[in-house]
């Protein structure tokens, strides 16, 4: 048996810890759209709001841009929930 003056190798380290390869203007980017895009959402509410109130019921000619705003809302808010909590791996 020989004594050799090498020392056995190290141990790997743990694995590099995942980064979110987003980078800050796309986030910034994504917010913004989901705010202009909350606008449609708030005005379907606003407008929906008042014909409620005027007529009793939502006048079935304005019905389906009210629903489209309220999707167009939603889709924003979902936007800016996307931008805040990142993409996850």
């Amino acid at each position: 048996m020989s004594i050799s003056d090498t020392p056995p190798p190290a141990p790997p380290g743990p694995p590099p810890a995942p980064t979110d390869k987003r980078s800050g203007r796309l986030t910034a980017l994504m917010a913004i759209a989901g705010i202009i895009m909350l606008l449609p959402g708030l005005c379907a509410l606003l407008f929906g709001g008042m014909s409620v109130f005027e007529g009793g019921r939502i006048a079935s000619d304005i019905a389906p841009l009210v629903f489209l705003g309220l999707v167009v809302g939603v889709g924003g808010a979902f936007l800016i929930w996307a931008a805040i909590m990142g993409r996850r791996g």
